[in-house]
């Protein structure tokens, strides 16, 4: 089981990316379109420099459901894959068996 400090650390995190998406993409949009003035996109980088680290989606991490690990993620079951295996082990996933020969 990881931190609740860092999970919660990281639910802010994901709030606070999804409140500030709209601003901070219109900000990259000016920052990125070659045809506005130097001064214009000099601008939109100041601010975009102004919005709170925590607000770039790039510093959300994806965690597992259950325990909160960030290593190992997979993201088509949302788990980790110490949870996948024994989750797969007791049958608890449809479709998924675990292998031997």
């Amino acid at each position: 089981m990881a931190k609740t400090s860092a999970i919660y650390r990281n639910l802010k995190r994901a709030k606070m990316a999804e409140k500030f998406s709209n601003r901070r993409s219109k900000l990259k949009k000016i920052v990125m379109d070659k045809s506005a003035s130097l001064e214009e996109r000099f601008q939109a980088t100041l601010k975009l420099a102004e919005l709170p680290r925590n607000s770039a989606r790039i510093r959300f991490r994806n965690r597992c459901k259950l325990t909160g690990r960030s290593r190992g993620y997979y993201r088509k079951f949302g788990i980790s894959r110490s949870e996948l295996r024994d989750m797969a082990g007791f049958g608890e996933i449809p479709g998924l068996v675990k292998s031997s020969w």
